[in-house]
């Protein structure tokens, strides 16, 4: 893959726009035992408890065996489309990523949250996106997402920006740097699946990346005592290609919107949830389809995720592949840079799939 580096110096932030700071919820949780904070509890339209749920579909998120698909099954891959094309979300397994690669990255991102706020505030996002904080806060009158997040850059390496790493964590950056290299081969073997299914060549998808970044978004959601109240994360649909999520083993916490309701998405030891996300919607003309999601909170036990978001170069233009309006009429615009869409992405509250107006032609707002 060329990792030649483009764009914004790393020491001068992303570019990608900022999220005004607001305080640590996982401090707010250790000092609250019966009331939540105003500001973190939901309209009563986006409270999970009046949220229809459809227990009938939650067995039915598709499970692909990643080793059969990637050594050419073909059931495999027909699951694989089907997934992308039904649901935009699944659970992959047998994916080649050791057990103690994913167990260390487990730990670290545990050991990063359970540092003091001050130790971890060295590490804030500031002016910027990468860092300790929460991002898409950019009213001081929104409601907040019951938890906190750090998010860097991982690679390529050269547009790591090392500063808002705690590399002073023992194991820290030796945990990442393995989960970062496994999280890349299972990146690149389904972008080959995928760009085959959408009609290209085997490096099809790779190549609209024009440089295929990787991102990593660490997540705390602590104990509510008014889980009913808030969200952990509010609806949204990401703004990447592809997200690859590890999820607490024993906690449910990811719910995704299918048929009016919400699903929960219980997990899978050692698994991993792929979703479709916004880029991969407008690069398919709408064949593949990122879906709305959102974490919600607990009562009892503090619950961590971790994010891996592929991402296309600043300069990557975001716009059906010529497979794609073949044989469908254009529903997504020409000539959008991936910067721009970002730019509106967290210019704006995160609130379901408002983001993907922003590529649309108007005749499919």
């Amino acid at each position: 893959m060329d990792l030649k580096v483009e764009g914004a110096n790393v020491e001068e932030g992303l570019g990608w726009g900022n999220s005004l700071e607001v305080p640590s919820v996982q401090e707010i949780a250790k000092n609250v035992s019966e009331f939540v904070p105003e500001k973190y509890v939901q309209e009563q339209n986006e409270r999970p408890i009046e949220s229809v749920l459809s227990p009938d579909e939650i067995s039915e998120l598709p499970v692909i065996d990643f080793s059969l698909l990637v050594n050419g099954d073909e059931d495999e891959l027909n699951k694989l489309d089907y997934a992308c094309k039904e649901w935009g979300f699944l659970q992959i397994i047998n994916h080649g990523v050791a057990e103690d690669v994913i167990r260390n990255m487990k730990a670290a991102t545990a050991s990063f949250f359970d540092l003091p706020v001050d130790e971890k505030n060295k590490y804030a996002m500031g002016d910027g996106l990468e860092g300790y904080g929460h991002a898409f806060v950019v009213s001081e009158e929104q409601k907040l997402d019951w938890g906190d997040i750090m998010f860097f850059i991982t690679r390529p390496e050269e547009q790591r920006n090392m500063k808002k790493w705690p590399i002073t964590l023992p194991g820290f950056k030796e945990a990442v740097e393995d989960y970062s290299t496994g999280i890349l081969r299972v990146t690149e073997e389904l972008m080959a699946k995928l760009s085959l299914l959408l009609g290209m060549e085997e490096k099809g998808l790779e190549k609209q990346h024009v440089l295929m970044r990787q991102s990593i978004r660490m997540s705390y959601y602590p104990p509510c005592p008014k889980p009913e109240l808030v969200l952990g994360a509010s609806p949204h649909s990401d703004g990447g290609s592809i997200t690859l999520l590890l999820q607490s083993d024993d906690v449910v916490g990811l719910q995704i919107k299918r048929k009016g309701g919400w699903i929960p998405i219980k997990p899978i030891p050692n698994a991993f949830v792929i979703n479709i996300a916004d880029v991969l919607e407008s690069w398919s003309n709408g064949l593949y389809k990122s879906i709305e999601h959102r974490a919600v909170a607990n009562s009892k036990i503090a619950r961590m995720s971790i994010a891996t978001f592929i991402i296309p170069a600043d300069e990557a233009e975001i716009r059906p592949v010529e497979s794609m309006i073949q044989d469908r009429p254009r529903m997504y615009k020409d000539n959008i840079k991936y910067l721009d869409y970002l730019r509106h992405f967290f210019g704006m509250k995160s609130s379901g799939k408002v983001h993907t107006n922003f590529l649309k032609l108007e005749s499919e707002y």
